[in-house]
């Protein structure tokens, strides 16, 4: 139903200005509705395909869909190819990007020794911690008790931590090496 797609996203759009979904009577006006029983309809539209639940006071609350965003096919970085509406999938960032969520953090990165891996001052970074660290990993590492983002490696039977940027120096720590979490995914906002 493409009207439910409009009020669905009308609906995201209010949460993510204030964090709370619109009681019934705000729906009514934000859809421009002239009852709430048209309100009632939708909510049970959404709620039957998993984009809003209720919580224990009947109040409404995003589902487990709401947070979905559309993944299109693809998109040439090289040159331009035939534009397309297909869509193959959708997806919610964290299920694509947090695989445990109880050793999930976020961790913005400050300077640029991990560039020419893409990695840019500002980007926030996804961390998994307590799992096990492989040699070629990108790493939270505490040094020194300072915390920097490398990419972990090893000279014969010692571990070194190894930036993606000539600028910077190889690190092989003195004292103790401790791997905070393993880097599973970045994200950067442009604007």
């Amino acid at each position: 139903m493409a009207n439910d797609s409009e009020s669905l996203s009308q609906l995201q759009d209010y949460y993510a200005t204030h964090g709370v979904l619109p009681s019934y009577s705000t729906i009514m006006t934000l859809l421009g509705l002239r009852s709430k029983s048209p309100v009632a309809a939708l909510v049970a539209r959404l709620k039957l395909r998993g984009y809003l639940e209720s919580t224990a006071d009947r109040r409404l609350k995003p589902g487990p869909q709401f947070f979905e965003r559309t993944v299109y096919e693809s998109v040439q970085a090289g040159l331009p190819t035939p534009a397309s509406d297909d869509q193959r999938d959708t997806i919610t960032i964290d299920e694509y990007l947090v695989e445990r969520p109880s050793q999930t953090v976020l961790v913005r990165v400050k300077g640029d020794s991990m560039i020419d891996a893409g990695i840019h001052s500002g980007d926030t970074v996804v961390v998994e911690k307590n799992v096990a660290a492989n040699v070629g990993d990108m790493v939270i590492a505490i040094v020194d008790n300072e915390f920097t983002l490398k990419t972990l490696d090893r000279e014969g039977s010692q571990f070194i931590l190894r930036p993606a940027n000539p600028a910077f120096p190889v690190i092989r720590p003195k004292g103790q090496l401790e791997i905070f979490g393993v880097v599973v995914g970045q994200f950067r906002k442009y604007k």
